[in-house]
């Protein structure tokens, strides 16, 4: 049995206005679309059994039971009602949103590391071309018996695809997938990939036909990775008209973490519908987040002798070592990190203004400069027979571990 809630209603109307005018066919399509995102399935009340599956009696099986006990940790119930999968080709990166029924916001329930990446920004448009697709697809096949282990196929090339792309060779075979090698896919390691397949698989068998998977260029508001895109891009027209409308669909959903439809017109253009009066969830931008003050400093950036670490240099290279493995272990499993840090060294030897100038992980680079702050302690630099401030960069490497438990 289906029934539709009234904010469903609410959001159908708003988007039969946004497709007038657009052709017959593709208006039906669209319709099928708008409501495979937005009914509520009747749920089924047993858990999943995942037996008719080959590969799955081997391997999901055997994390089955902690993956159940991860998520009803963090307070989600069990079974699933809805899965939403978002990933990120810049920060390699694929969250796992779910929730348990159709009104509630989506929560986010874990962030997995994509493990190899081919291509750059932009979406996929010819076979060959190496690129991973961006736009808004959706789970069109599980595949037990695949040679890269596990592997979650999307309906690339979609409707907007088959309008835009080649039309004789548009590529296709696009698949989230194990076995961390990639020409266009989304590549995870294998356990992980074990995870995502138990999580879409049992949303799939309580009833959610239609489970989403929105690829985005980078992550919209975050300085770092805007920069890195625009340096790519170089102002590219088309790139920024065709990104600033998966950005609507982007910003939607922080702000509501709810799903808005998505319809595509004959042009082959995606249309974002947005249901005005869905609730706001606050979020802290990049923009709001707190910075250290940095007095500004005058430094030598040519002395006679360079600062040296009280304690030696092995002394340095064991803090850093162990600074290194504490933030490692917040990574996500199987992500590597190269950070650079510039800092200077002050004619007392104390080390002032530290922050992150090269690579991305905003949420510890705060905790970083802090640490170099307090606890790193100098001989200062020389020059002319004088103590002097001098600026300093050091390079930190972080590694994941291997896999999620």
């Amino acid at each position: 049995m289906l029934f539709f809630p009234i904010n469903t209603l609410i959001l159908y109307f708003y988007v039969l206005k946004k497709i007038r005018g657009m052709r017959k066919s593709i208006f039906l399509g669209l319709s099928l679309l708008f409501f495979c995102q937005t009914t509520l399935f009747a749920q089924m009340s047993v858990a999943p059994d995942f037996n008719y599956f080959p590969k799955e009696t081997r391997a999901i099986k055997n994390i089955r039971d902690s993956v159940i006990k991860d998520l009803t940790s963090k307070g989600f119930s069990w079974p699933l009602g809805y899965v939403y999968l978002r990933a990120f080709k810049l920060e390699k990166q694929i969250e796992v949103w779910v929730k348990n029924d159709e009104v509630e916001p989506f929560r986010l329930y874990k962030n997995y590391p994509v493990c190899a990446g081919s291509g750059t920004f932009g979406p996929k448009r010819r076979e060959g071309d190496k690129q991973i697709p961006e736009g808004f697809y959706y789970i069109n096949e599980w595949k037990p018996n695949s040679n890269y282990h596990l592997a979650l196929g999307l309906n690339y090339p979609n409707t907007s695809d088959q309008i835009l792309s080649d039309q004789e060779k548009p590529g296709g075979d696009i698949y989230i997938h194990g076995n961390c090698v990639t020409v266009g896919c989304l590549p995870v390691t294998d356990s992980l990939i074990e995870h995502l397949y138990f999580l879409t698989a049992a949303a799939k068998e309580q009833g959610q036909d239609f489970i989403p998977v929105h690829i985005y260029p980078y992550r919209f508001d975050k300085k770092n990775s805007q920069k890195q895109y625009l340096t790519k891009v170089k102002n590219n027209p088309f790139w920024e008209t065709f990104h600033s409308t998966l950005q609507q669909a982007y910003s939607y959903f922080e702000d509501t973490h709810q799903m808005p439809a998505i319809l595509i017109d004959q042009n082959g253009t995606y249309q974002v519908a947005m249901n005005p009066y869905a609730p706001k969830i606050k979020r802290v931008l990049e923009d709001e987040m707190p910075s250290p003050v940095n007095h500004s400093i005058a430094y030598e950036s040519e002395v006679d002798k360079v600062p040296t670490y009280n304690g030696g240099a092995a002394a340095l290279q064991k803090w850093l070592y162990n600074l290194g493995k504490q933030f490692s272990s917040k990574l996500p499993p199987a992500l590597n990190i190269s950070l650079q840090v510039e800092f200077i060294v002050d004619g007392d030897g104390n080390t002032r203004n530290a922050k992150v100038v090269k690579g991305s992980w905003d949420a510890v680079h705060s905790s970083i400069c802090e640490r170099f702050e307090k606890e790193l302690k100098w001989i200062p630099a020389i020059k002319k027979g004088k103590s002097v401030a001098t600026k300093l960069f050091q390079n930190i490497n972080l590694s994941g571990p291997e896999d999620l438990d």
